[in-house]
């Protein structure tokens, strides 16, 4: 797997937020030389780094084009892009000499500041790697941090990063939520920079990550467009990327659940779960002609993506004396005891029989309540109905709620920003609030959401069968998990426009799947979790050739010993 990374200068050297190209949380280095960055295993895909590159002859105007062209952009922030001599000027040791031949290169005459001239050593330092080794002119990219954090914005951030030379921390906190939203983790953004490096360039560096992996995923664009070149052949563009969101027509804008909903919802749970990662597998993995991808939720806080939908639940609607309450099960019920958990709030929660111990274990662990509600899901939901009903506690459904669905289509905005590349992604189904949330943030865009059901519980392509929801029977060994017998009206109306289809999956096939994941990728996954890999290996969906396939592997709440019988 390639890799990519944001660079910034610094005190020691530069430092860099290194992530693998298919995502995931980076690494923080600091080195003296930037060539070290490029030094060890494998090339990099791209390096975003925001110092000058490409140096002209002559300057006319307020520093190079590039330059001029974003200054313009960053409204009370222009003072943040330095204006850069010619070539000349630049290649002086002497300020006096640099002024003298700036003024003499430039129309008007233009002298070096002090800022710029300090900066000159790093400039010279990736100029001459980039003319001595080509090959790396398609790789490594001028960026301005101010510039990607206007387009995170898409507008002038309101805060200085700095007030006289003093770290600003209105400013410092508006570049993290930015960041936050552009599923860099929070524990990244909160550490401490190494030796030698400030907090403030920690943020640039990675702001500058941020328009890497967009760059890496052909979403970059350059100012000037199409980037001039100096006479050493070396580009002269500052890049930020597009942050237009696919194109939408009417019908999709105006759904159930609708993406700004998701963005909120985005921007309500940041900190409170995890951004988790995906695997590359690349193109003719697992026998497939298919180029794919592993997004791996199942590293969620409470071993699924329930998390999500329980913090969005938890911070959106007012919690009575009573606390909360839900309906699982298992892994939306261990979700709303660990959301309720870091939110000091009491939880009870309602398991059918068929709960496996793991999962009640994992409930009871968070601090919740735990009552048996029945034989199965549905039976446990009627309990829980009748306990809201008689307490007043609120009910947090784990699909029939758009404050749920909003909270687990946070999880497709996630991946999309990962990979924005992606033809179609593979959804395990149960009562459908996943999906649909997935669903309504790619609605309208060229991804293609194909859902992943047990042929033994397929309640959501009955319900697009029969063009409304409707009862099944339920039997599989994923049962526990995606066991709804009824998808209900709100994921039918999430689902029915914007799921292009849904796939059955046997339970063999799933029960291979995650003997795989586990032999493979040393992934323990529930079978609910491993279904959307299952429709793969076991061929129940066929990617085209050169298909661009994320595949969602999402709860890992799996009793270990049953995993060590299937793996054995």
């Amino acid at each position: 797997m390639g890799w990519v990374a944001g660079v910034d200068g610094c005190k020691a050297g530069w430092i860099a937020a290194i992530a693998p190209a298919g995502g995931g949380a980076p690494v923080i280095r600091v080195v003296r030389r930037f060539v070290e960055l490029l030094e060890g295993e494998g090339a990099p895909e791209i390096v975003a780094v925001d110092m000058p590159i490409g140096l002209p002859d002559r300057i006319a105007g307020s520093g190079r084009g590039p330059e001029q062209l974003v200054r313009a952009l960053l409204g009370d922030r222009q003072s943040s892009v330095f204006s850069i001599p010619a070539r000349a000027a630049v290649e002086a040791l002497d300020y006096r000499e640099a002024c003298a031949l700036a003024s003499a290169s430039s129309e008007p005459a233009r002298r070096v500041s002090k800022q710029g001239f300090h900066l000159f050593p790093k400039i010279r330092e990736i100029d001459i790697l980039l003319r001595d080794e080509a090959t790396l002119r398609n790789r490594v990219f001028e960026v301005h941090p101010e510039f990607a954090f206007r387009t995170l914005a898409g507008q002038p951030l309101r805060c200085p990063k700095k007030i006289r030379g003093a770290v600003n921390p209105a400013g410092m906190a508006e570049r993290r939520a930015l960041l936050a939203e552009a599923c860099i983790p929070a524990d990244v953004l909160n550490s401490r920079p190494p030796r030698g490096a400030a907090a403030d360039d920690l943020l640039d560096a990675l702001a500058a990550l941020v328009v890497a992996r967009h760059i890496a995923a052909g979403r970059g664009k350059p100012f000037p467009d199409p980037p001039g070149r100096d006479s050493h052949g070396l580009p002269i563009a500052i890049w930020t990327f597009s942050a237009d969101p696919p194109a939408q027509d009417a019908v999709m804008s105006d759904r159930p659940v609708s993406r700004p909903m998701i963005e909120d919802a985005a921007r309500r749970i940041a900190g409170h779960a995890r951004v988790t990662p995906v695997m590359r597998l690349g193109a003719g993995a697992l026998g497939s002609e298919a180029d794919i991808s592993l997004k791996l939720e199942c590293l969620q806080h409470a071993g699924s993506f329930k998390t999500r939908g329980a913090f969005n639940n938890l911070l959106s609607l007012t919690v009575p004396a009573a606390g909360v309450s839900a309906a699982s099960g298992g892994n939306h019920g261990a979700a709303v005891a660990y959301a309720a958990s870091r939110r000091g709030v009491k939880a009870t929660i309602f398991v059918p029989e068929i709960s496996p111990a793991a999962k009640i274990e994992a409930i009871k662990r968070f601090g919740a309540e735990v009552v048996v509600g029945g034989a199965q899901y549905d039976d446990a939901q009627a309990a829980c109905d009748r306990f809201a009903a008689e307490t007043g506690a609120l009910k947090i459904h784990p699909f029939a709620a758009k404050e749920t669905i909003a909270g687990q289509g946070t999880l497709g905005r996630e991946w999309a920003g990962q990979e924005p590349d992606l033809d179609t992604v593979l959804v395990a189904v149960g009562g459908g609030g996943l999906i649909s949330g997935i669903a309504s943030w790619f609605a309208g865009s060229r991804v293609k959401v194909v859902g992943v059901e047990p042929e033994g519980s397929r309640a959501l392509q009955a319900a697009l069968e029969a063009k409304g929801p409707v009862e099944v029977k339920v039997a599989s060994v994923a049962a526990d998990s995606l066991g709804a017998r009824n998808v209900g009206p709100l994921v039918y109306d999430c689902c029915k426009d914007a799921v292009d289809h849904v796939v059955l999956v046997a339970d063999d096939a799933i029960t291979e799947a995650q003997k795989v994941l586990w032999r493979d990728f040393r992934l323990a996954v529930e079978p609910g979790g491993a279904a959307a890999f299952g429709a793969l290996i076991g061929g129940a969906y066929k990617p085209a050739k050169g298909e661009r396939l994320g595949v969602l592997v999402c709860g890992a709440n799996v009793d270990l010993a049953k995993l060590a019988v299937i793996a054995a």
